[in-house]
Parts: structure tokens; sequence; C-alpha cells
């Protein structure tokens, strides 16, 4: 396993998460953004490329397999979108959502050390 390309795909994926919350939920936050949804739009280019660009790296770290990527950028996204969530809309993270949060360190981690 190449830990170098899996990491760098890892960060990408936070990276592109990070910009798809402030895609979806600036319109709750900011009212600009209510009535300029082209700008939205706009953000899924850099989004998609980062995507893209992650899951090739992840997919090559881990020797050409598919779906621990997927799992990898679902549980990624899962903790992102957590934290931005606390901190942009100060929502606390509830009993429900921290197993929530666990499960998805705990997808990540099975993804990543167990072997076949």
């Amino acid at each position: 396993m190449n830990y170098t390309s899996l990491l760098y795909g890892i960060f990408l994926y936070a990276i592109a998460h990070i910009i798809a919350f402030f895609q979806l939920n600036s319109q709750f936050k900011w009212e600009w953004f209510k009535h300029h949804e082209w700008v939205t739009v706009l953000m899924g280019i850099p989004i998609s490329f980062l995507l893209i660009v992650g899951t090739r790296h992840v997919v090559n770290s881990l020797d050409g397999l598919l779906w621990p990527a997927r799992f990898i950028g679902f549980g990624v996204g899962m903790i992102i979108y957590a934290i931005l969530v606390s901190y942009f809309f100060n929502e606390s993270i509830s009993s429900k959502t921290a197993v929530s949060l666990l499960l998805a360190i705990t997808l990540i981690c099975v993804q990543v050390l167990w072997k076949n």
C-alpha cells in the first residue's frame, strides 16, 4: 500500500467536501447566496476535479480496488460535514451523531487497515 498516495487522496477528498459544504449550505448562512445560485453551480467544477484526482490516488494506493475509495470518501465527507456544521451553524454533536461519526471513522479504518 502506498500511504503517501492514500493520504494525498484523502486530503483531496477533504478539500472537495469542504467546498461542497459551502456549495450546499451557504444559502442558509449568508443571504447573498440565496440569490446567486450560479456561483454555487460553478463550485461544482473544482469539486469534481478534486474528487476525480482524489479517487485516482486512493484507488491506486489500494491496489486498484474501487469500493474502499468510495467508503473512505464517504467517511471523510461525514467527518468534514460534522466539523463544519458544528462550527458555522452551532449545531452540537448529539449522541446519535457521535455514534454515526464513530461509524464513519470505523469505516475508514476498516478499508485502510483490514488486509485481505
